[in-house]
């Protein structure tokens, strides 16, 4: 057993910038290359893919790019590759991976693993009893599915691995599998011991979204340094699950406990509570401590027996809409640009009636410039130029037509100072909105798929889910605040989503200051603040490991995704949101700050 392994995190969504592997390949010290290309919507372009051809369907970027720039090196490294390149055909992926190790005269073995594709099952009337996981209502109907993949774990990776592969391409399976696939190989880890597989995803889950782990995307940005040459995470893993987050040598960015605990807490729920196929992961006690410069270690995580279920999931059309920005100019700029957009509304819907059309399903009018997004909170700024965003949704693309059709042939009716359309006159786009469902462990076989061979894999069924263990009460501030400052001073903060919720996540920037957060941020206060967003309940978590808590908010995205009409549907500008909210502290605290 190595003493620790080092994988580098080189893409963390399909379009990443390919920057990443020579910086990590010039650090000359790695063990794995893993890659994370699936975000849930991707999945139905990839299927769209597929559908017009089934030799695509596949991340090609990886194949084309990545591995043919850069194949012979890693093979001289003798670095192992792990991704979820595969999207929707896997099988394709590893045959076009193969051509360019042929085209390269290499000497490398590909595994495939299978299986996590179930949408011919579903659009075969399969599954029937498969309903939504969240409100429980039954799957679409199968005409409109546009994939249904289910996400799997990491042991199908270690044994792709053990079988001697040195490339491993994987479909739909949860992001952080491709790193703790690597840790399951290398350490022996067995399904029962729950800590280390714990441990082992929370290194991917802190590395899979590649520079997030680096100080992009942080709260404190002018500390970064030079963005255009920052580092991409490497995981520096122990035996027992505790790893360390580096980046490479000569490159920018920040790797802090700022940055660190921001992407710990980046897309979670419960932290008690993060399921996971292999395990139930509980981050809430995990520790983030500052080891040297650039280097910070995690140690901590805590694991659950996993649940007998997978996640499933599932996207599908629902109806079309057409979105386009508009630039107005000059006095009462944002007057100028709603009244031109409800002008060019009612046109759209005295034809929508003319023609016995139902009305829109959906329509969005928002103006960027004059805090829109901060709802009830927004201040009046009487800016002179705005940039605005009108979209529409609607069952029948004609209908979409119709209102884009007059939105653009009003352009010599405005208010004055139209100076702009962005990309002329759209055309009208697929709602595909995100589902998910759970899936009987035993009801999924999966293969790992080798030129040579096919082996199927043993996955364990699973247990109920337990509890977990209690936490200790959030502290309670000794002495009474009095000073208003902005949250910013007291918190990190991060949000990002998971189909139709988004997380916030604070983190106290020291442990003294959790108390007067907790005291501000409320729930209720949280709700208020996003009043005009949020259309479900909402949830707050105590991470007493980190200091921090984490909101998690329902039905608060408009769908999200691409099935939302707003702008920010995947909650990325939440937090920011947030911090400025005011929060009393004691006269001592206040001048610190």
């Amino acid at each position: 057993m190595p003493k620790q392994i080092r994988i580098g995190s080189a893409s963390g969504f399909w379009g990443e910038s390919d920057m990443a592997v020579p910086q990590l390949l010039k650090d000359g010290r790695l063990d794995y290359l893993v890659f994370d290309y699936l975000a849930e919507v991707t999945m139905s372009i990839l299927a769209r893919a597929r559908a017009a051809d089934a030799n695509m369907g596949y991340a090609t970027d990886f194949v084309t790019s990545v591995l043919r720039k850069n194949l012979t090196e890693i093979a001289r490294q003798n670095i192992n590759v792990i991704a979820n390149a595969g999207g929707v055909n896997p099988i394709a992926c590893g045959d076009a991976i193969r051509a360019v190790i042929a085209d390269l005269g290499l000497d490398l073995k590909v595994a495939i693993v299978d299986g996590d594709d179930i949408l011919p099952r579903l659009q075969a009337g399969e599954l029937a009893d498969a309903r939504e996981m969240f409100v429980n209502t039954p799957l679409p109907d199968a005409s409109t599915l546009q994939s249904a993949n289910v996400y799997l774990g990491a042991f199908p990776i270690a044994q792709a691995l053990a079988g001697g592969a040195d490339i491993v391409v994987t479909g739909r399976c949860v992001d952080s599998a491709v790193t703790l696939g690597a840790c399951i190989h290398e350490f022996g880890w067995k399904a029962t011991d729950l800590n280390q597989l714990a441990g082992g995803s929370l290194a991917g889950h802190v590395i899979e979204c590649g520079p997030q782990a680096t100080g992009g995307n942080f709260t404190d940005w002018q500390d970064v340094g030079d963005i255009a040459n920052i580092g991409y995470p490497i995981a520096v893993v122990e035996p027992d699950g505790s790893f360390s987050c580096e980046k490479p040598n000569d490159t920018a960015g920040l790797i802090s406990v700022g940055t660190v605990a921001e992407q710990i807490i980046y897309e979670i729920g419960d932290p008690q509570t993060y399921i996971l196929p292999d395990v139930v992961c509980d981050f809430s006690r995990v520790t983030v401590t500052q080891d040297g410069p650039d280097v910070v270690r995690v140690a901590g995580a805590k694991g659950r027996a996993p649940t007998e279920h997978y996640k499933v999931s599932v996207t599908y059309q629902d109806g079309y809409k057409g979105s386009i920005m508009l630039v107005f100019t000059g006095f009462d700029a944002e007057a100028k640009f709603r009244a031109y957009a409800d002008a060019a509304l009612t046109r759209a819907r005295s034809k929508l009636q003319a023609r016995n059309l139902p009305d829109f399903e959906e329509t969005c009018i928002e103006p960027i410039g004059s805090e829109a997004k901060y709802g009830a909170q927004a201040r009046d700024l009487g800016v002179r130029e705005i940039a605005g965003r009108i979209t529409v949704k609607h069952p029948d693309k004609y209908g979409v037509a119709i209102f884009m059709t007059e939105l653009v042939g009003a352009g010599l009716a405005t208010p004055a100072g139209l100076s702009a359309f962005s990309g002329g006159k759209p055309k009208p786009m697929p709602v595909v909105r995100l589902l998910s469902c759970l899936i009987s462990k035993s009801d999924v076989p999966i293969r790992v798929v080798t030129d040579a061979s096919t082996e199927p894999v043993t996955i364990a069924t699973g247990e109920p889910l337990t509890k977990s263990t209690p936490l200790p009460d959030i502290p309670v501030a000794s002495e009474m605040g009095t000073i208003k400052v902005p949250l910013i001073r007291l918190a990190f903060g991060r949000s990002g989503d998971k189909g139709d919720k988004a997380n916030i996540g604070l983190i106290a920037r020291k442990p003294e200051y959790l108390p007067y957060i907790a005291a501000a941020m409320t729930t209720d206060v949280v709700a208020a603040r996003f009043a005009h967003r949020l259309r479900g309940g909402i949830e707050r978590f105590y991470m007493p490991g980190i200091h921090a808590l984490n909101f998690l908010l329902h039905d608060a995205l408009g769908g999200g995704g691409t099935a939302a009409l707003q702008d920010d549907p995947l909650g990325k500008a939440y937090a920011q949101i947030l911090l400025d909210h005011p929060v009393l502290v004691p006269p001592r605290i206040a001048e610190a700050l």
